[in-house]
């Protein structure tokens, strides 16, 4: 026998480790300090994206916004308060260029955003829908320059549009497209509309492959057939991707400076400028750099405001589906 026995022959339990008990508050101020530990164990790794951010986005910003009450032509600077800002409400450009934003912004939503949603939508589950995707998708992997030299070379007075306007006996369609507005600008949005539609069609065929085949299933069932499935099945079923492809857009039309630059740099007689090519010019060409700041403000109230208010209304109905 064990010294753990008895003469009976009866084995006594050994004696059960106590567990200290915790009381209320000391288990929140344990569990309070593994949060700190973890959370601070986190920020050397954040550190090195923050810093990056505060160098390229934080900086500039309020930079901008300093410069912006400043008269600063390269080589000596006052302070002239709100004095740009002032001077925003009564330039004339500045006033088209804001049009011409706005025209941007409109012809990029309703042409490269509806476009890539119907093709996607025409070329889903066909035979011959990859192949049609990838040839549309093609221009979408050319940069933005080399699609403005291409549509320059097009769209010019004697270009190939109005070459073939002539050879088809168009004569009084063929017409000086990039020098009167606003068909420079028009046209210059169907040359932007003709490259971005290939990754919206990317982005609109995900969300087709996406959606369940159970539901289409059971809605065909029922009869949906046609724009009935198309408006009540297919639509709502994009809602979040919709989001993501009209956010982009958005951000991207007001943006826009490339595609002009190449095209008209602006003319004739600064008539096709938006915010962003108005901006560039006066503080890089015309050398006012605080008025160019006070656009650049501008441009990014617009833009952080456009996009913030639009996802503020999208994004809670669209997650919920």
């Amino acid at each position: 026998m064990t010294a753990n026995t008895v003469s009976t022959g009866t084995a006594v339990p050994r004696a059960r480790r106590r567990i200290p008990v915790r009381t209320p508050h000391q288990a929140a101020r344990a569990k309070g300090s593994r949060l700190r530990g973890g959370r601070l164990a986190a920020v050397p790794w954040a550190l090195p994206a923050l810093a990056l951010v505060g160098v390229l986005l934080v900086y500039p910003f309020f930079r901008s916004v300093y410069g912006s009450v400043f008269e600063d032509n390269g080589f000596t600077s006052s302070y002239t308060g709100l004095d740009n800002y002032a001077r925003l409400a009564d330039d004339p450009i500045f006033g088209r260029s804001l049009l011409n934003t706005v025209m941007w912004v409109a012809g990029t939503l309703l042409l490269p955003v509806v476009a890539g949603l119907l093709i996607a939508v025409a070329t889903h589950r066909t035979r011959w829908g990859p192949a049609a995707q990838l040839v549309i998708v093609l221009p979408f992997a050319i940069s933005g320059a080399a699609t403005a030299v291409l549509w320059r070379f097009m769209l010019t007075s004697d270009g190939a549009v109005n070459q073939v306007l002539r050879g088809v006996g168009l004569d009084s369609w063929a017409q000086s497209w990039l020098l009167e507005w606003p068909q420079n600008t028009i046209s210059m949005i169907v040359a932007s509309t003709w490259q971005a539609t290939g990754l919206n069609v990317v982005l609109f065929a995900i969300g087709l492959r996406a959606i369940p085949r159970e539901t289409v299933e059971a809605a065909q069932l029922d009869g949906a057939t046609g724009w009935r499935m198309f408006r009540f099945i297919t639509l709502p079923q994009l809602r979040a991707m919709t989001v993501v492809v009209v956010g982009m857009a958005i951000v991207n039309s007001l943006k826009a400076f490339d595609m002009i630059w190449i095209l008209t740099q602006g003319g004739p007689s600064r008539s096709s400028e938006t915010l962003a090519l108005t901006m560039y010019r006066e503080a890089f060409r015309l050398f006012h750099v605080g008025y160019g700041s006070a656009i650049a403000l501008v441009l990014s109230v617009i833009v952080v405001a456009s996009s913030w208010i639009y996802l503020r209304r999208q994004m809670p109905s669209a997650t919920a589906r």
